[in-house]
């Protein structure tokens, strides 16, 4: 007989199971298993002088973090360009956060977005248009720089901070890494692209407003719509465990941003913005931007 879910997280839930293997009996054991759930994040705006709330999207993310998720996707999706015009956060239910501004919303943008799966963060996109980084970005045209020997430890760095995943065996994760090759954070979520969101958006609560410098890891596949928003938050360097597509060659190509696939096993592969990946010997401390 199967048991019943046991000590319940807002993470993780615990099921029971019926493991089967070819070599032994069937045994009943306690699987962990990460949370998927509904999150509405939703905007409220001034419009002709009337207040006007409009729901954005709804992503299936891993609950936990939901303002920082809430924070970075609108960041990210270029609907807010900084933290300053949010109002404020409110959290309607455990599934919807509400965000009041006092700024301009671009409507257009808001109706390109509405439902976005765990698996794919452009899913829910109304039109192709609307995956273009369509606002003015330049990035560090060389900065950050990154040894090998740096690159080629940072999977195993940021595995060992993955406490959910360590449970679960099932989650993403998005980490920032500064140019002294420090750890800032790591977020985790069933959605690569929520990870990541998480992330841009705890650092952009905690006061940051410059990205510049930073490098994003990803546990996953360098799809399309983590480069757009690596580069959305000015992100100049971005190194993925994964595949990339061809598409994400591309836009980095475009904007002159590093991207690094397959970056396992003590290698990696570098698919754009060569300078800024260095040998040990010409690595150095970060200088004065030019």
């Amino acid at each position: 007989m199967y048991r019943d879910r046991i000590e319940d997280s807002p993470s993780v839930r615990n099921f029971g199971v019926s493991r089967h293997s070819s070599s032994e009996p069937p045994a009943n054991e306690i699987d962990h298993l990460a949370v998927e759930e509904p999150l509405e994040i939703a905007i409220r705006f001034k419009r002709r002088g009337i207040l006007v709330r409009r729901p954005v999207s709804i992503t299936m993310r891993t609950p936990g973090q939901d303002l920082e998720l809430t924070v970075g996707f609108l960041y990210t999706e270029g609907i807010l360009h900084e933290t300053g015009a949010i109002h404020s956060l409110e959290r309607a239910t455990d599934s919807s956060v509400t965000v009041t501004v006092n700024a301009e919303i671009d409507l257009k943008r808001l109706e390109r977005h509405f439902y976005t799966s765990s698996s794919c963060g452009i899913c829910g996109k109304a039109s192709l248009k609307a995956l273009r980084v369509d606002r003015e970005i330049r990035l560090n045209p060389v900065w950050p720089k990154h040894s090998v020997g740096f690159l080629v430890q940072a999977p195993d760095i940021v595995r060992g901070g993955q406490s959910i995943f360590d449970r679960t065996g099932g989650l993403h994760a998005a980490a920032l890494f500064d140019p002294n090759q420090s750890l800032l954070r790591i977020c985790e979520d069933i959605g690569r692209h929520n990870a990541v969101d998480k992330l841009i958006g705890a650092e952009l609560l905690a006061g940051r407003t410059d990205f510049s410098d930073l490098m994003l890891f990803v546990s996953g596949r360098a799809g399309f719509e983590l480069v757009q928003k690596s580069i959305s938050a000015g992100i100049p360097f971005l190194a993925a465990v994964g595949a990339p597509s061809s598409l994400s060659v591309e836009l980095a190509r475009e904007y002159g941003s590093t991207l690094i696939g397959f970056l396992r096993e003590n290698r990696f592969n570098l698919y754009s913005g060569r300078v800024r990946v260095v040998d040990p010997e010409r690595a150095s401390r970060p200088r004065a931007r030019e």
